[in-house]
């Protein structure tokens, strides 16, 4: 791969050295890959898949053995009771969103125990924007407790805040926009088990997105109520054009189901018109993908580090989510890299990405993502928030050969424009 470079011989150089580096944390990796696809291929035999399951409904999609199926499929690879897998919910946000008018009534309260949410939830919950149908408009309180400066849950301050009007517990799994650790799922287990003593009936509600099959485990299987996510992210396997997933507990899902569709109709509707296929074998193939993409993580992470970049997690680090993030401390830096990310994509390598205002963000924000499908983060794609110490969020890559490549064409990019040196 190094011929079609103009600084090859270096980046032959350099490589070498970051892949025997690395060479034994790629090897777990593989673990992990191989035990979630015997965890996933269990559950399709297990479940008697055929291929009448890839067809498509239409209309209402009533008695949808398909869509069904793929729900249980879910719950039993989560290790939960019950789901929902559905194109119709559009993003990783629209499926919190779902989530959350599913389980909160007005007075209760939300309280985010990972300090504040994602910044597309922010307009959801109330924080920012007037008039938009927000929780807080629906009469819904919500709080939050900021992350101690290790970037761990304030234990001491959320017992605090838990009141009797406290209704669901939040926890989000992936840093966000944010220079901390991603939670594994053995703190995840710590923090049910914590606030469940406080107040038993807490629902514990994660946003699992950017985490699927990061671990042998997801968040359902250590006594999370609820999680949600988004099939253009790990458990669509590059495949899903669209749509997210909620599982948990039997209970909950129902009302959140409400919510989905209408009341008195919950998940017994939905046409899943050409989906089906991509879904089921989308899910299948994600555990490996996800590996890849996990494996180009700590590729970048460890090249950046060679270079002299801060990074976050460090390439030796344990991971639980797919994102790499990388420090800057400079806009210009930091958008030449995300261009040199588009450059080095399959699909708009010729458009130059630049830094807008985007729904949902109060920031102006970058985004490269030359990926087949569109804000597909399976995919090898980053983003970053025009704002101080200008952190690029590197995530995705179906092939590991292609995260390497599109690394190394925005290093490229990046010597040429006199931003850094690999002599």
């Amino acid at each position: 791969m190094f011929s079609f470079f103009k600084y090859g011989k270096e980046f032959e150089r350099i490589v070498i050295q970051v892949e025997k580096q690395i060479s034994t944390r790629i090897q777990e990796i593989d673990q992990i890959a191989s035990y979630n696809q015997g965890k996933v291929l269990k559950a399709f035999q297990n479940h008697h898949v055929s291929d009448f399951h890839l067809l498509s409904s239409t209309g209402y999609g009533y008695d949808d053995m398909g869509r069904d199926m793929l729900d249980q499929i879910y719950a039993d690879v989560f290790e939960a009771e019950a789901g929902l897998v559905r194109p119709h919910i559009v993003s990783g946000t629209h499926a919190l969103s779902i989530g959350l008018f599913g389980l909160l009534r007005p007075g209760d309260e939300l309280l985010y125990i990972t300090g504040d949410p994602y910044d597309t939830l922010e307009e959801v919950i109330g924080i920012h924007g007037e008039g938009m149908g927000s929780l807080k408009e629906w009469g819904i309180t919500y709080q939050s407790v900021p992350l101690t400066k290790q970037g761990k849950v304030n234990f001491e301050e959320v017992a605090k805040k838990i009141n009797q009007n406290t209704k669901v517990i939040a926890i989000q799994r992936s840093r966000g926009y944010s220079w901390r650790p991603s939670f594994s799922i053995e703190e995840i287990k710590e923090m049910v088990t914590f606030v469940k003593e406080i107040k038993p009936d807490l629902i514990t509600f994660v946003d699992n997105c950017y985490g699927e099959f990061t671990e042998k485990q997801e968040p359902t299987g250590i006594g999370v109520d609820v999680i949600v996510g988004s099939l253009i992210k790990n458990p669509g396997g590059g495949l899903a054009k669209t749509g997210g997933y909620i599982v948990g507990k039997k209970v909950y899902i129902e009302k959140i189901s409400y919510r989905l569709t209408a009341p008195g109709i919950g998940a017994k509707v939905g046409s899943m018109h050409g989906h089906m296929a991509d879904f089921y074998q989308g899910f299948f193939l994600a555990p490996h993908f996800v590996g890849e993409a996990l494996k180009g993580s700590i590729f970048a992470a460890a090249l950046f580090e060679q270079l002299g970049f801060e990074t976050n997690p460090s390439w030796n680090e344990v991971r639980h989510d797919i994102i790499q993030a990388v420090k800057f401390n400079n806009p210009n830096t930091l958008i030449t890299f995300l261009q040199g990310i588009q450059k080095g994509s399959p699909i708009d390598s010729h458009v130059i990405p630049v830094p807008n205002q985007i729904p949902g963000y109060q920031d102006s924000v970058i985004m490269a993502a030359g990926t087949f499908i569109q804000g597909a983060s399976l995919e090898l794609s980053g983003d970053a928030p025009i704002r101080s110490p200008y952190i690029a969020y590197v995530q995705g890559g179906l092939t590991y050969h292609h995260v390497k490549w599109g690394i190394l064409t925005a290093i490229e990019i990046m010597v040429d424009k006199g931003i850094l040196s690999i002599a």
